[in-house]
């Protein structure tokens, strides 16, 4: 089920499971996961892409594996905030998964993400060898950690 906002989708998940966040690209899939309590998004890791159905597979492994209770998947606007090809197309990526699996789905704002990701990777002082390697499944981190922040306030009842 896709979830039109992250308060249904809050509404969807079951109390006490882990999430995982998905960047979603031309090439890759970065994967990110929480932990059970939904405190924290750790990268995990980059999906070379195939076809869909062997991607799919393996995001379905690592969701029974993980205990996985929903997806979050980044939403690549541009910086006006209008849709372009890249987020039809991950639409569309999601809409397949949905067909695969019970779990909801949500979409989250991913601007600037990748640029998160490389200014913490270049804190961290990793090699540009690393970083390529990485990069993906950082990003996936922070679009998971943005939507266990946006929840938590959800849950609390702060909007």
């Amino acid at each position: 089920m896709i979830c039109p906002t992250i308060e249904a989708f809050a509404a969807a998940l079951s109390p006490v499971s882990a999430l995982a966040g998905l960047d979603y690209g031309e090439k890759t899939i970065g994967v990110a996961v929480s932990d059970r309590m939904r405190s924290v998004g750790t990268p995990l890791e980059t999906i070379r892409r195939t076809r869909f159905s062997a991607d799919a597979a393996r995001l379905l492994e690592i969701a029974a594996a993980r205990e996985i209770g929903g997806f979050v998947i980044g939403l690549p606007l541009n910086m006006d905030g209008s849709e372009g090809p890249r987020c039809q197309s991950t639409r569309a990526f999601a809409r397949n998964l949905e067909r695969l699996t019970p779990l909801p789905v949500v979409f989250w704002d991913e601007r600037l993400s990748t640029v998160a990701a490389e200014r913490a990777l270049l804190e961290a002082d990793a090699s540009r060898k690393r970083r390529g390697r990485v990069i993906d499944h950082v990003a996936a981190g922070v679009i998971l950690q943005g939507a266990l922040d946006r929840l938590r306030n959800v849950r609390s009842g702060h909007e």
